[in-house]
């Protein structure tokens, strides 16, 4: 996933200042929280989650055949 810096919110404000999360949201549509400099959590606006969770089959299909090409090995081992 690409990361535009101007989404990036660090753990400290976060708490500190959580409307400061709610504007990048309103503003790009997500934010990426870092802690200990590592994205770790993703805010998204909550139109886009649900517009998300109605994948198509193909969307599952195409994921299930690159995750089945990704790790090919591993279950040919499970197989066995």
């Amino acid at each position: 996933m690409t990361i535009d810096t101007n989404t990036v919110v660090s753990m400290t404000e976060a708490n500190q200042n959580f409307s400061k999360v709610t504007k990048v949201v309103d503003k790009y549509g997500r934010a990426v929280v870092f802690k200990n400099n590592v994205p770790r959590y993703l805010v998204i606006d909550f139109s886009i989650a649900d517009k998300a969770e109605n994948a198509t089959n193909e969307d599952v299909l195409a994921s299930s055949s690159k995750l089945m090409d990704m790790y090919d090995e591993a279950f040919k081992e499970l197989t066995k």
